[in-house]
């Protein structure tokens, strides 16, 4: 049953990769990423210990990882903070070996190495699930499904979390143990021109991500969705290959897309408040003692607390730099978000219908603390 999820994976993730925030990568590229990984874990063993835990009292060191290489990323500072809080409730019993893009800029390559044992905790999109038999996780791609972060949280943290938590598990035959949530941020509208109703995007490309319940909704806008990789997009809005993009405020700002022409003017839809997987192999945490259990669990509330402050706080001073650097920004307020939500709610309610998810969906909404 491994290997079948272990192949159903790769596939799965391969295909999706060009919509993914991390780039393509080709079999020969993925091998070479694979050997330097080896060779970087190898080096950064010692480093990773200096000052922290002593390797001569280590029993338990768990390889973590994302696709992201920055240093200021939020799941780089997450995953640090996992690393310290594992050494601090352990006693230096336990510690973590980081990898900051050294096993793989491509999230299907940290996806394969997981399910490999290869890598114990890994941060990824849920959206990669759905070829392996998981079509519930488009959910977390239904836009305007969450109205704030606070909202957000209530129902990733309360009783609509632990639910998809638990499915997870039970599709994946234990394969995929969702330890946490993260997030990436909310993503937002940036063009060639500024829009502030559905019918402003009438004919105009937007590079968007592969779901299919996303493309929906920017069809029904009256755009055409398009695939660029994220390697490629600055260059197709500085050459008008695409009319329009989406995403956060930190992931274009660092990519400076709001210095091209078409990525002038960005426009708070607030469409999407992202979920990442802080992911491990069910099995692998099963064979942990309950004493590792626990220094584990703590690690990653503690980490999952350092990442989401880091997103919020970043979503601020990345508004800020863009329209320092001479971006024009229509604010959240005085967007139709009303027109923008008519279109998502019918998605969002035959998503739940086809998949057996009007519970979730309802879940969700009793959720948010604006209704209480």
């Amino acid at each position: 049953m491994k290997k079948r999820i272990l192949s159903l994976v790769v596939a799965g993730a391969m295909a999706m990769s060009l919509a993914a925030c991390g780039g393509s990568g080709t079999p020969a590229a993925t091998q070479a990423a694979s050997q330097a990984a080896t060779q970087a874990a190898a080096e950064s063993k010692a480093e990773d210990n200096k000052g922290g835990a002593d390797p001569a009292q280590v029993e338990l060191n768990l390889i973590i990882a994302s696709n992201q290489t920055s240093e200021e990323n939020p799941y780089s500072i997450g995953m640090d903070a996992f690393k310290d809080a594992l050494e601090e409730v352990s006693g230096g019993k336990a510690t973590a070996t980081v990898h900051k893009g050294t096993l793989g800029e491509n999230e299907n390559e940290l996806v394969e190495k997981l399910s490999m044992g290869a890598a114990d905790l890994v941060v990824a999109s849920p959206g990669f699930m759905t070829s392996i038999g998981v079509p519930e996780v488009d959910f977390f791609s239904l836009y305007y499904i969450f109205d704030s972060f606070d909202h957000w949280e209530a129902a990733l943290d309360g009783d609509f979390g632990a639910k998809m938590q638990q499915t997870i598990l039970d599709k994946t035959n234990n394969g995929f143990r969702v330890m946490s949530y993260w997030t990436s941020s909310v993503r937002d509208y940036y063009g060639k021109k500024a829009i502030k109703t559905p019918a402003d995007l009438k004919g105009m490309t937007i590079r968007t991500q592969s779901s299919q319940v996303q493309q929906e909704f920017w069809k029904q806008c009256g755009a055409v969705p398009t695939s660029v990789a994220w390697g490629e997009l600055y260059q197709a809005l500085q050459q008008g290959v695409v009319d329009s993009a989406e995403n956060d405020y930190t992931s274009f700002m660092l990519k400076e897309h709001h210095k091209t022409p078409n990525g002038h003017y960005i426009c708070e839809t607030h469409h999407d408040f992202t979920t990442r997987l802080l992911l491990m192999d069910g099995n692998r945490y099963n064979k942990l003692t309950d004493e590792q259990k626990e220094w584990v669990d703590a690690a990653c509330k503690k980490a999952t607390e350092v990442e989401r402050e880091t997103v919020y706080t970043m979503f601020k001073t990345s508004k800020e730099k863009v329209i320092a650097d001479g971006a024009e920004v229509t604010a959240f307020e005085d967007m139709d978000i009303d027109a923008f939500k008519k279109i998502a709610e019918p998605i969002q309610e035959k998503f739940a219908k086809d998949n057996g998810m009007e519970e979730e969906l309802e879940m969700v909404k009793k959720a948010n603390p604006a209704n209480k």
